[in-house]
C-alpha cells in the first residue's frame, strides 16, 4: 500500500480586522491626568556618586544654589545684651554717617544735633560702642535699647519725674518721665537701678554724707545701695516700638525695665541736679567732646495717676 500522506497542519484561523474605537478627547484627558499623577507621586530616584579616590571627575556637572549675601555692616547679629557681642564694624562717627544717610535722607538726618533737643551722629556712635544700642541692618534702620525706669515714689503717693533737661548746647529738653537710664551690656535691672540713681541724683544725695561714705568712694557705691530701696513685687517689663525723640526719622524699639524705688533724701520740691560728664568714663574722649550731653536735670513731684 503506497503510504498515506502526512497530516496537514492546523489551518490558521482566519483573520478578523480590529476596529478600533476612536479616543475621545476625556479620554485623552484623563490618561495624562494618570501619568502626571503617578509620575509626582514617584519617590525620586536616588544617585550613588563614584569613588573619587582616583581622582575622577564626575562626568555630570554640580550646580549648587548660591545664596546672596546680605549688605550689613555687621560680622554677625549676637543679642544686643550679650556683653561679649561683637562691636559693629564703624570705626569712626563719619563711617556711621555715611551708613546712615542714604537709609534716612538726607533731610532727616540732617536734623539730628539741629532741631533742638535732639542728638547728633557723634551720640549714637558712642551708643554703639559702649554697647547700649544695637542698630539692625534695614530700611530704615531700626535701633534698639533696653532701658531702666525707676519710678521713686514717696511716702504720699507722689511719683517723682524729670521735666526738662539743659543740655550742653543750651537746648531745653522736655521730659515728663521718671527717672531713666540706658542698660548696659549684661547689666541686671537692680544694678541700672542703682547707677541710674547714682548718676542723675548722685549729686544731691552725696550732699551731706560723711567723706568716707560718698558714693563715689573705692569701695563701690555703698551709700547709695543704703538709700535706695526697690519695692519688691513692682517690676514690669514692656517692648514699644516708636520713632526715636533724639534722632528724628529713626524707628526704636524700646525694651522697658520698670521699678518703683524709695530714695532716702530727697527734697519735697522741686529741684535740679547736676551731671558733671555724661560721656567722662570714655576712651572717646574727642567724640564725647563732639556729642550733646545732658548738664542739669530739673525734677518735681507729681501724682502718680498722671505718670
Amino acid at each position: 500500500m503506497p503510504p498515506s500522506a502526512p497530516p496537514q497542519p492546523p489551518a490558521p484561523p482566519p483573520h478578523h480586522h480590529i476596529l478600533k474605537k476612536p479616543t475621545s478627547l476625556p479620554d485623552v484627558i484623563f490618561a495624562a491626568f494618570s501619568l502626571l499623577v503617578l509620575f509626582s507621586n514617584s519617590p525620586k530616584p536616588i544617585f550613588f556618586l563614584p569613588n573619587n579616590n582616583n581622582n575622577n571627575k564626575f562626568s555630570f556637572p554640580l550646580h549648587l544654589r548660591k545664596f546672596p549675601k546680605m549688605s550689613s555692616p555687621f560680622t554677625s547679629s549676637p543679642n544686643p545684651r550679650n556683653p561679649g557681642r561683637l562691636p559693629p564694624l564703624f570705626a569712626t562717627p563719619q563711617s556711621l554717617s555715611d551708613w546712615l544717610k542714604p537709609r534716612l535722607g538726607a533731610d532727616l538726618f540732617g536734623s539730628w544735633g539741629v532741631k533742638p533737643g535732639t542728638k547728633n551722629v557723634h551720640n549714637l556712635w558712642l551708643e554703639i560702642a559702649e554697647g547700649e544700642t544695637f542698630l539692625a541692618d534695614s530700611m530704615p534702620p531700626v535701633r534698639t535699647v533696653e532701658v531702666v525706669i525707676v519710678r521713686i515714689v514717696r511716702i504720699d503717693g507722689k511719683v517723682l519725674v524729670e521735666s526738662h533737661q539743659k543740655l550742653s548746647n543750651g537746648d531745653v529738653r522736655h521730659r515728663g518721665r521718671p527717672l531713666s537710664e540706658k542698660m548696659k551690656p549684661g547689666e541686671s535691672v537692680e544694678a541700672a537701678v542703682f547707677r541710674a540713681v547714682k548718676e542723675e541724683l548722685g549729686s544731691l544725695v552725696n550732699v551731706g554724707a560723711p567723706e568716707s561714705d560718698e558714693i563715689d568712694d573705692s569701695n563701690g557705691d555703698n551709700r547709695i545701695h543704703r538709700i535706695v530701696k526697690i519695692l519688691p513685687g513692682s517690676y514690669v517689663k514692656k517692648v514699644e516700638e516708636r520713632l526715636s525723640v533724639s534722632y528724628p526719622g529713626l524707628p526704636a524699639c524700646y525694651v522697658l525695665h520698670t521699678v518703683d524705688a524709695e530714695v532716702d533724701g530727697l527734697p519735697e520740691g522741686e529741684f535740679c541736679t547736676e551731671e558733671v560728664d555724661e560721656y567722662g568714663g570714655l576712651d572717646e574722649r574727642g567724640v564725647a567732646d563732639c556729642a550733646v550731653s545732658c548738664k542739669k536735670h530739673y525734677w518735681k513731684w507729681v501724682d502718680i495717676d498722671s505718670v
